[in-house]
């Protein structure tokens, strides 16, 4: 993969994929000035400007820079994931730098980061989010995706292993501990709807609606966890602004997202690389003698899941999940191509990919090429409308 550079560039003859239509614009010229979109033709063009770098693209099909809204910069992953949150600061925040370099490499040009360890923080002689650091240091650079951050994961005490999260014993300091976060900056508040007991969600939708007022008058967002059927409904009641993974959803709760305006973040590709693990991994997890089984049921439930959001209404965003899940930081595309066979049309999925996980960000122009945005795009070989694999093989991006 290269990288597009120079001031002024125009790209001759690509097909365009937006993820708004279910059909390629062809014969499409592209030209970028000083970053910026300038022109965006589709048959006979302007002459190239004087000095242009001259692309030709006849062949290839332009994408919109993607958003991972579902990601951990400083984690790195595999199927060792959760071990990995324990790594000293040092570690964490040098996977960072490689997962943002491997993010724009793919053309994933924004990111959600869901949640990181709390760690000692210099610049503040406090504690803080890694997550948040890599924000304020990556800001203005273009070699680094622009990132929304939430703080450390908040949970029910016993909810995950201790020390990696942020413990709440009780739901009644569920409200102080998410004022913490903000205080920190963060851009989203990250709660965690599964709880130590797999049959009671940890919080109420009144705790948790509680927090989502504060989150919003401060101008944040609030990013719930739920694998279980719980949790979600317990978030949609709330009226968090996502629910993430959604492993378990019903009609129920997919029509009370929709009535809320709670996207569904998808992580499909989770399960999948679970699945690959039984066969490549030594982890108890996943060569036990029922493990496969489990996983795929669990796979099944949730592309059951995605199509009874889509159905209803709901947002579809997507998420790897990486560093926090088993992905790495380059393997967004898996999510487009498991969508897809979860049952929605290709065009969805890569809009699930882009202007979908704009929205979620609150950025207009993330995840869309348009005259006037950013110039941040892909050249890949195919047509991701018909087959979202070729999300995987990049030419060039910028």
């Amino acid at each position: 993969m290269t990288r597009i550079d120079g001031d002024v560039v125009l790209l001759e003859g690509a097909a365009l994929a937006d993820g708004r239509s279910d059909s390629l614009r062809r014969g499409v010229s592209l030209l970028v000035e000083r970053g910026v979109v300038t022109g965006l033709w589709e048959g006979d063009r302007p002459a190239a400007p004087a000095g242009a770098r001259v692309v030709d693209a006849s062949g290839a099909t332009l994408v919109p820079g993607m958003v991972d809204s579902h990601a951990h910069l400083s984690m790195p992953g595999g199927a060792q994931w959760v071990q990995r949150g324990f790594d000293p600061s040092e570690e964490l925040l040098a996977v960072a730098e490689e997962n943002g370099e491997l993010m724009v490499r793919a053309g994933i040009r924004w990111a959600r980061d869901v949640g990181a360890p709390r760690r000692p923080d210099p610049a503040t002689g406090g504690e803080r989010a890694l997550s948040l650091r890599l924000r304020d240091a990556w800001a203005g650079r273009a070699d680094r995706p622009y990132l929304r951050a939430a703080g450390t994961w908040i949970a029910r005490t016993g909810a995950l292993p201790h020390g990696l999260a942020v413990e709440v014993a009780h739901g009644a300091d569920l409200l102080g501990a998410a004022r913490v976060q903000l205080d920190d900056g963060a851009d989203l508040v990250k709660l965690y709807l599964d709880g130590p007991d797999r049959d009671t969600p940890p919080f109420s939708a009144d705790e948790v609606s509680a927090l989502v007022r504060e989150a919003h008058a401060r101008g944040a967002k609030v990013a719930a966890h739920a694998g279980a059927l719980h949790g979600a409904r317990v978030g949609a009641a709330a009226g968090v602004d996502s629910i993430e993974h959604g492993f378990e959803l019903d009609r129920d709760a997919a029509g009370a997202m929709a009535a809320a305006g709670t996207t569904l973040v998808s992580t499909l590709g989770v399960l999948h690389s679970w699945l690959t693990f039984t066969s490549t991994s030594t982890v108890d997890r996943f060569t036990g003698p029922d493990s496969r089984a489990g996983i795929g049921a669990r796979l099944e439930a949730a592309e059951e899941g995605v199509r009874l959001a889509h159905a209803a209404g709901v947002a579809v965003a997507g998420g790897s999940d990486f560093g926090g899940g088993s992905l790495r930081a380059n393997q967004l595309a898996w999510e487009a191509e498991s969508l897809v066979r979860a049952g929605l049309p290709p065009h969805e999925a890569l809009a699930a990919l882009t202007w979908r996980g704009g929205d979620l960000l609150g950025d207009p122009a993330a995840g869309r090429l348009v005259v006037g945005g950013p110039a941040h795009f892909s050249l890949v070989h195919g047509d991701p409308l018909s087959d979202p694999a070729c999300l995987w093989r990049v030419w060039l991006t910028r």
